[in-house]
Parts: structure tokens; sequence; C-alpha cells
């Protein structure tokens, strides 16, 4: 090879080079296009090839990212705080065990009416001298307080499963309630009054298809119960019957109703007290409301007869620690009207009770 042709040779490659360092300069970085620079400083051809190759080996770009793939909403967190509201339909149906799933089995205990000792329990009108239509006026007991404290112990048991009906359940349950003049020392703290009822509950499921009513509301279940109540007492004192009743519930959200009537069934004997369905009445309706760690329900006890008689009941719970719902819980009781117990079933009284739950299972 003449040195004319080495010398044009050589000149081709460096114009080469020199483009291609031009291109490595638009795309790399400023300390790219000081490697190409060097590289087209080589004058060795096989020492330039390999410069290159050793800078665009290093350089080599990296594959297009990865798009980021937009993550799934979710919904926003929920503070640790604040409670999770509970759903009526949820309370109905553990309560009452209305799925296969919900079933415990028999002859476990569980509570019923709420459990509760109210220490503070003042009313307007304590009843010194109960009197009865048939029993007359009994001896009257003019050193009893109006702030007493007042009890209540309530619990059941399934003992039957599937009973004629699918999922439906025979229950059996007892309640005892009191008023106990704690405070009243000078009369030794007796016990005003007490009454037992001792009751047989049937249980029916309602399938959600059958229960779907307007406005998302749904009928839950319904129930046939017997009941007998008695203060326990002979006498003049002596109050007692026995009631059939029937009821349906319904729910919506963390709202629920239930609609209950009681027919009064006759004694073969004389009937002590004849005009306890006329003051306490014969159908209730209570409505229940369950925000958040809080439950409310307001109870109205009437007679179709006697609008003017029947009571009006408001209870009131939250949880002493919100940690633990399940727990005690803070209880206030109002009442208005007539039968806040047997012995007063005649008699009009408006009382406050403040204390606490004591269990619930």
């Amino acid at each position: 090879m003449t040195g004319e042709a080495r010398m044009r040779r050589t000149t081709a490659a460096r114009r080469q080079a020199w483009w291609l360092g031009v291109a490595a300069l638009a795309w790399s970085t400023t300390g790219a296009a000081q490697g190409v620079a060097e590289c087209v400083m080589e004058a060795d051809n096989q020492l330039r090839l390999a410069c290159y190759d050793r800078l665009f080996r290093e350089r080599k770009p990296a594959g297009p990212a990865a798009r980021p793939v937009a993550a799934a909403p979710t919904e926003p967190a929920q503070p640790a705080d604040r409670p999770e509201t509970l759903l009526v339909s949820t309370a109905f149906t553990k309560a009452w065990e209305l799925t296969p799933e919900a079933k415990r089995g028999t002859f476990v205990v569980r509570t019923y009416l709420p459990n509760f000792i109210l220490p503070l329990h003042a009313t307007s009108s304590i009843n010194r001298t109960p009197t009865s239509p048939t029993r007359g006026v009994t001896t009257g007991r003019p050193d009893y307080k109006p702030l007493e404290a007042k009890m209540q112990v309530s619990l059941r048991a399934k003992v039957a499963e599937g009973l004629v009906l699918p999922d439906a359940d025979l229950w059996f349950a007892f309640t005892q309630r009191s008023l106990w003049q704690v405070w009243n020392r000078q009369e030794s703290s007796p016990f005003r009054s007490t009454d037992y009822q001792p009751e047989a509950i049937y249980v029916i499921p309602v399938p959600p298809r059958l229960g779907a009513l307007p406005g998302g509301w749904q009928w839950r279940m319904a129930q046939l119960g017997i009941a007998h109540q008695s203060n326990g007492q002979g006498g003049s004192l002596s109050r007692s019957w026995n009631r059939v009743y029937a009821s349906a519930a319904f729910d919506h959200g963390e709202f629920g109703l239930v609609l209950r009537g009681f027919r009064r069934l006759g004694e073969k004997t004389n009937d002590d007290n004849p005009d306890m369905s006329r003051h306490i009445g014969n159908t209730e309706v209570m409505a229940s409301w369950l925000p958040g760690l809080a439950t409310a329900s307001l109870t109205w006890r009437t007679h179709p007869r006697a609008l003017d008689r029947g009571s009006l009941q408001f209870d009131w719970t939250y949880p002493v620690s919100v940690k633990q719902p399940a727990g005690l819980r803070w209880y206030a009781q109002v009442f208005t009207g007539y039968g806040e117990t047997l012995l007063d079933y005649n008699h009009r009284q408006t009382s406050l009770g403040l204390g606490l739950t004591l269990f619930q299972f």
C-alpha cells in the first residue's frame, strides 16, 4: 500500500470516528463525550476500536424503565381509635344464632336481656303503699327512700335446634329484676321489690328473599313465646300473670325495630290483678340504634284502649374502655309511666338510673 493510500484510509477512519464521537456526545453525558474524544485522538486503528468497544460497553444504556403500575384504589384507612359501625343485622344474627354459621349448639348459657346494676336509681314518686283492686291497700312503708339501687340478671340457653322449621330454635330464659333500698340504712337496706320471669322462646329466622322490605329494611326474625312473671309474694303484695306473645324484628343498617304483641292468659282462680294489662300494656315497640361504640334504645309499652297509661323507657350504654367494647359498659336508664316493676304496675313515676352493665356473653 502506497503512502497516499494509507493516508486516505487513515483520514477516512478518523472522519468516521469523528461522526461517532458527535453521535455519542449527543446521546451520552459529558463524561461519555470526554471518553469518545480520547478514542478519536488514538492514532492506532486497533487501539482506537478497542477504546470504542470498551467505552460503549461501559456506557450501554439501560432498557426502557418499566412503567409503574398504578396501585389498585383502596379504601382510606380507618383511624385505629375509630370503631366500625355494628350493623343491627349482625347483632340479631349473633345474639339469636339465626344462620348455620352462627349456631353454638344447645345448652350453652348466654345473656338475654341487659344485665346491669344501677347503684343510683332515683324516682320521682316512691310507692310506699302498693294497692290492687282485689287486694286493697297494703301496710305502708313510710320510711322508703326515693334513692335506691336497681339490678337485673337475665340468662338463657337453647334447648333445641332446627325444631319444626329450618334453623328455628327453642330457648329457655330467666330474668330477675330487683329494687334495693341499699342507701336506706335506717331500714336495714331491704329489697323493696323483686320480679321473676321464666319464659320459653321459639325463634324463627326469616329467609332474606322473604324478608326484603321497601326502603332497604329487612325482616330478620319472628318469635313466639310464653312467659310467667311474679314478684314471689303473697297476700296483698301478690303480683303475677302469664302471657303469650309474638314478635317481629326488623333492621336497616345501624337501626333496628322490634314489634311485640302480648295476650294475657286467664287464671283458673280469681285474678289478683285484673287491670295489669291496662296499665302495663299489651303492645311493645322497641327502636334501637348502634352508633359506633354506643348503644341506644327506646321502648314504648301501651294498650290500644288505655293510651294514657303504659310507659316509655330509654336505655343507653357506652364502654368503660373503648379498647374493650364487650367489657364493662356505662349504663343509663330513664323510665316514665306505669309498671317499672309488678309491685308498681298501677303506680305512675319517672325514674333515672346510672350504673354499669355486668356481663355479656
